[in-house]
């Protein structure tokens, strides 16, 4: 699509024949939020589209983080001959038992990953998620700067195929540990990556829905590997089976997708940011963007005079978030938070396996629970705030879980009982881990704001390590220790500022300036 410069010296789309930079003295110069308000929508058509297609990748962060479960899982097993008086493999004579489903049925039935070795396979899937923590930051420096939220977001989906093709042909445990943790590096940018692209084109008043509708998507892959995983049971034949909807999104969702027009902005890509932003309108079924208005940054917008030439770029890094007192505390707690939050969520999800029920009934009814969470938080979040709800949620995760705690886990009633226990927990829980994406985005400006996501991404995954070491430990443990994560993450919460109703600024500059004036909610 080429530009060019008319003879009364404004820039015109070649294809949209619409003015996108005026050249002409005193332009009006507003922020992406006003723009959006005012000429192009908060939450058309195109914003709905845009959505729904960039979120399916969360859809594959779903599939290749649970994948494990099952690939991992305990396969059933019998004696072939008769051995009274023995309960235990580890004291059965070798040859005495066999796996029912042959060797290939599980990485643990393969690589003889039980009794003393059993520790590996919670090793294994400590260090997948080691190796999201890595790749959520590496991917969220390299998304805000070099490579953008679309560029990453490709780059992290082909890496994604890549790894869990390799991995179905691992020759033995630690070959399968190498490949599981870098498969861990690519899943970890994927859900953060596309988060931030489709929840940043949307307008203020929108943009709470929009984001706590992202993890539907998430919660569906689950319920997808859930069923994949029932069918394909042989661990190779499951995980060539999981990189398929990676190759399909890189293929066929992909060049549909449009980069971010902030990060356009703040990378000082003007006229690119604009031509996006015309896009919007005209597909809204707006009128035209007029030609004496200009974007520009939140920090621009009480100058006088913008430059001739593209708006310089904006750059920043996480150590400006630390130096800062505004975002430095946002920071920490905001750490803080999501890694309690982790411990949570992905404990509730992993202890299916000590429930004594049907896993794959389990695990595919703990993420349909998910969905009405998300519902339900994202019509009251725009009512009540961020701050409250995130407390509320928590809190109520935490009293089913430590009610879960007193249960006994030998009676089947009781086992029933526990497994309800664990799906409210995940219910309460969800709606915490959606609103916390939200409330990040909101804590933080545009040009540090993957990279602080991918802190907050790296302390999810930092307790999600821990996991499956506090699942191992059965028996009402892992409940009490959820229950106490709970309460401590919504302590936690109220250190933080609300930011409903509040603009979602691009710069470290516009944020403090509009701290320093707490009467400031608008920028016009």
């Amino acid at each position: 699509m080429s530009s060019a410069l008319s003879s009364h010296g404004k820039l015109y789309d070649g294809d949209l024949r619409s003015p996108l930079v005026s050249r002409e003295a005193n332009p009006k110069k507003i922020t992406m939020d006003e723009m959006l308000e005012k000429y192009c929508g908060d939450f058309g058509l195109w914003q709905v589209r845009h959505l729904v297609l960039t979120c399916l990748a969360w859809l594959l962060e779903g599939i290749l983080t649970m994948v494990m479960i099952f690939a991992d899982r305990e396969p059933a097993w019998h004696y072939l001959t008769s051995h009274a008086g023995t309960t235990s493999r580890c004291s059965s004579e070798p040859g005495s038992w066999e796996w029912s489903g042959g060797n290939g049925s599980s990485t643990m039935s393969e690589f003889g990953l039980i009794c003393g070795d059993k520790f590996k396979v919670g090793l294994v899937q400590s260090i997948f998620f080691a190796g999201c923590m890595i790749g959520a930051g590496v991917f969220g420096h390299l998304s805000d700067t070099k490579f953008g939220r679309k560029g990453s977001l490709a780059i992290i989906c082909m890496l994604n195929a890549i790894f869990s093709i390799l991995t179905a042909f691992s020759s033995d445990y630690w070959t399968y540990v190498l490949f599981r943790f870098l498969s861990g590096f690519s899943t970890g940018g994927t859900g953060l990556c596309a988060f931030v692209l489709s929840t940043e084109p949307v307008g203020q008043s929108w943009r709470g829905v929009a984001g706590m509708s992202t993890l539907y998507l998430y919660s569906t892959g689950i319920v997808v590997v859930s069923i994949i995983a029932y069918f394909i049971q042989p661990w190779r034949s499951l995980y060539i089976a999981s990189s398929i909807p990676s190759l399909i999104f890189v293929i066929f969702v992909l060049p549909f997708l449009h980069e971010s027009p902030r990060w356009y902005l703040v990378q000082g890509k003007v006229d690119e940011a604009m031509k996006i932003m015309q896009k919007i309108a005209v597909s809204n079924g707006k009128q035209n963007i007029p030609y004496d208005v200009v974007l520009a940054l939140d920090c621009e917008v009480s100058k006088d005079d913008i430059p001739n030439s593209q708006f310089n770029t904006q750059k920043a890094s996480i150590l400006d978030v630390i130096r800062s007192p505004v975002t430095r505390i946002r920071l920490f707690v905001a750490v803080a938070t999501n890694f309690f939050c982790s411990i949570v969520y992905y404990g509730l999800s992993l202890n299916a396996v000590n429930l004594g029920t049907n896993l794959y009934l389990n695990v595919a009814l703990n993420s349909v629970s998910e969905m009405p969470a998300y519902l339900l938080t994202s019509l009251v979040l725009d009512r009540i705030g961020r701050k409250p709800l995130a407390i509320g949620t928590m809190w109520f995760s935490a009293i089913f879980c430590l009610v879960g705690s007193f249960l006994k886990s030998t009676d089947e009633t009781w086992k029933i009982v526990r497994m309800v226990c664990g799906l409210l927990g995940i219910f309460g829980i969800s709606g915490t881990f959606n609103l916390l994406l939200v409330y990040g985005m909101e804590l933080f400006p545009t040009v540090v704001r993957n990279a602080a996501l991918g802190c907050s991404k790296q302390a999810v995954l930092l307790g999600a390590i821990l996991a499956p070491i506090i699942v191992v430990l059965g028996g009402g443990v892992p409940f009490a220790v959820f229950g106490a994560c709970g309460i401590i993450g919504g302590f936690l919460v109220m250190y933080l500022p609300e930011t409903l109703n509040k603009p979602l600024y691009d710069t470290m500059d516009g944020l403090q300036e509009a701290e320093a004036k707490p009467g400031l909610v608008a920028l016009d």
